[in-house]
């Protein structure tokens, strides 16, 4: 007979060997399956209204959508069949107000139909018009034949420039159009059927620097019309927060441990709402139902350095710290390319003490000495050492994870591990079981982990159906998160992928669609 103190150890022993390989489980063994792929293109089902003019419901046109004319002859403004009718028989030029201004939202014209000649577009204004910032579409013969952006102060024409792309084929004047604006740039688009078709981009900051924030509290929209023998008919028209034309960049909102963050029974998201080049993209909040792929904007933040301008900096990570009861993060500092001669890219420290998930919202940034060639942190306080910990991309003979270490969150950083022999992206720190892994997209064609905090190489990440093919991009930003016990899975996935929106000209970072995948063992 078997002793029964022997029993008891043996017992206690398997007990001690199962909870400890439950607590080490190895996320080489996870298999992520694919659920679903979207890719929002100013989706309007997740778009978030500033202002509308809708002719459906207006009532007193004059005192809601006041009008101005510039020249001795008006155009005839008047509501017909749900339609804002501006007509003229000679030559006119008239702007109708739509809302605020802010440099980080869409604009869109809803056109039923026109005829004739003429431009329609936008206009962004003081009340006394000292400055003026038109973008127009001209037309003839109810085709698009150019488009223009202008730029006066004082009466004074600083730039009068043809900015048109890709409308060598037909384009009708109907449909949206649908101007984009990016901070210190904008793409305009315009859709009929399909995909919207990108007329016109152009950057314009070095000559009025729309991000100053003296524009949003003093600047309003308008829609512009100027008509020679033309008319045009106006379905709709608004001001909004939208999801451009891609996202990317994808990171989970988390507490300071580095847990993600959960509400509702949501999870709370980071990402890059794509526009053009680096310093175009705006920061985008979104949350998800991990259970279905309900995707949902909530909002976008831009960043504030008490300087006077309004920052849209991208690949963030925020955290709730509940020590301090304040929003932090880190973020990256792609705007200084607006500005390369006198900016320098570089990893920034945000807080805020209002919720910035939300609508509109502004963070506080504060540079901490870590500029150059850095992007993607992420940061956690680890209490096993109690120490703030950054997993972050540098480039060094191209980007290769690092670890760095600080007795703050917000500077004094040095590194601890790193740099790994593989190109690095997307860098984002997370617990399977008890155990903390570093994970990192590439350019190897596969996502790769490593250990915490050493970036010692485990292996790859197993995914179905990658969100690459055999010519794409697959520098993917992983995103894995393991979720409380009570899920139907435990891990969940939110990657992009790298295919870039036709027809923009120049280097362009304008992707990607969002996959959904879940994990198990």
């Amino acid at each position: 007979m078997r002793n029964p103190i022997c029993n008891s150890l043996f017992f206690i022993l398997f007990g001690l060997i199962f909870n400890s390989s439950q607590g080490q489980l190895n996320p080489k063994n996870i298999k992520f399956t694919r659920q679903g792929v979207q890719r929002m293109i100013f989706d309007e089902d997740q778009s978030i209204t500033i202002s509308k003019l809708n002719p459906e419901n207006i009532i007193g046109l004059a005192s809601m959508h006041p009008q101005k004319h510039f020249l001795k002859e008006h155009a005839t403004i008047e509501l017909n069949q749900d339609k804002l009718i501006v007509k003229s028989k000679v030559k006119t030029q008239t702007k109708i107000w739509l809302g605020g201004f802010n440099p980080f939202m869409s604009y869109t014209i809803d056109i039923g139909s026109s005829n004739g000649n003429g431009a329609i577009g936008y206009e962004f204004s003081d009340a006394d018009e000292n400055e003026r910032f038109i973008i127009k579409v001209i037309f003839k013969d109810k085709s698009i034949k150019e488009v223009k952006v202008n730029i006066l102060k004082n009466n004074k024409v600083i730039i009068d420039e043809s900015i048109g792309l890709n409308i060598n084929k037909v384009h009708r004047v109907r449909g949206k159009i649908i101007l984009q604006m990016l901070g210190s740039g904008f793409t305009l688009f315009h859709k009929e059927k399909g995909l919207p078709k990108v007329i016109g981009q152009s950057n314009f900051n070095l000559y009025l620097d729309l991000r100053r924030k003296k524009y949003i509290n003093k600047f309003q929209s308008h829609v512009f019309v100027s008509l020679n023998n033309g008319q045009v008919k106006i379905k709709q028209a608004g001001v909004e927060i939208n999801t451009g034309i891609g996202l990317a960049d994808i990171r989970a909102i988390t507490f300071e441990n580095g847990d993600p963050f959960i509400e509702k029974g949501r999870l709370w998201y980071t990402a890059s709402i794509r526009g053009r080049a680096l310093p175009h993209h705006i920061q985008g909040v979104f949350s998800l139902n991990p259970t279905v792929f309900d995707l949902r904007l909530e909002g976008i933040v831009v960043f504030d350095r008490q300087d006077g301008l309004l920052r849209n900096e991208i690949a963030s990570h925020l955290f709730y710290d509940r020590n301090e009861n304040l929003w932090r993060g880190l973020t990256t500092g792609f705007s200084a390319y607006a500005n390369p001669e006198k900016e320098k890219k570089q990893l920034l420290a945000i807080e805020s003490k209002t919720d910035p998930r939300f609508g509109f919202s502004i963070m506080k940034a504060t540079p901490f000495g870590m500029v150059g060639d850095i992007e993607d942190p992420h940061v956690l306080y680890d209490t096993s050492v109690n120490k703030w910990r950054m997993l972050t991309c540098e480039n060094i003979d191209g980007y290769k994870a690092i670890v760095l270490e600080s007795d703050y969150w917000n500077k004094d950083y040095k590194k601890i591990a790193g740099p790994v022999i593989h190109n690095s992206t997307g860098t984002s720190i997370q617990k399977i079981g008890e155990t903390k892994y570093c994970f990192s997209g590439s350019s190897d064609r596969k996502i790769f982990i490593y250990t915490y905090p050493d970036l010692k190489e485990v292996g790859p990440l197993k995914i179905d159906l990658p969100p690459w093919d055999e010519t794409s991009g697959t520098r993917v930003w992983p995103n894995i998160i393991q979720l409380p016990e009570g899920y139907p899975f435990r891990y969940v996935a939110l990657i992009m992928d790298r295919y870039k929106y036709p027809g923009i000209e120049g280097k362009h970072w304008s992707y990607g669609a969002i996959y959904l995948y879940h994990g198990h063992q």
